[in-house]
């Protein structure tokens, strides 16, 4: 329900950006963090260690980079979902129908008759 209604159109808008943005980014920074480290691992073999600490330091920082936006990301969703739970709770209290009390009697006595929707919570 919350992914279908989840308020305004810009906060639908926002997770699905998020949402292909993730699906875009994970790989690219799995494969570009995997190349740095095998250049750096070549470089430390064959050529300066200088170009190896660079290519490391540029693991590092996209990494950090990408775990930054992917926690603030999921944090910002979250928030969103935990307002939007706070403030659309549909709850209807179910009375029991007494055994005493024929059915015709209780809607005279003001006790609605109660109907399920699929959208409320029974409690």
């Amino acid at each position: 329900q919350w992914l279908r209604n989840p308020g305004p159109h810009r906060e639908k808008r926002t997770l699905f950006g998020d949402m292909v943005c993730f699906l875009f980014i994970t790989p690219l920074a799995t494969v570009s963090g995997w190349l740095c480290l095998r250049g750096a691992v070549d470089h430390l073999h064959f050529s300066s260690r200088l170009e190896a600490v660079g290519l490391i330091a540029l693991t590092v920082a996209l990494f950090t980079i990408y775990l930054f936006w992917t926690l603030v990301s999921f944090r910002y969703h979250c928030r969103l979902y935990n307002e939007w739970r706070r403030t659309n709770q549909r709850v209807i209290l179910l009375i029991p129908k007494s055994a005493n009390i024929p059915s015709n009697q209780q809607s005279l006595l003001g006790l609605p008759s109660v109907k399920r929707n699929s959208k409320e919570t029974v409690v």
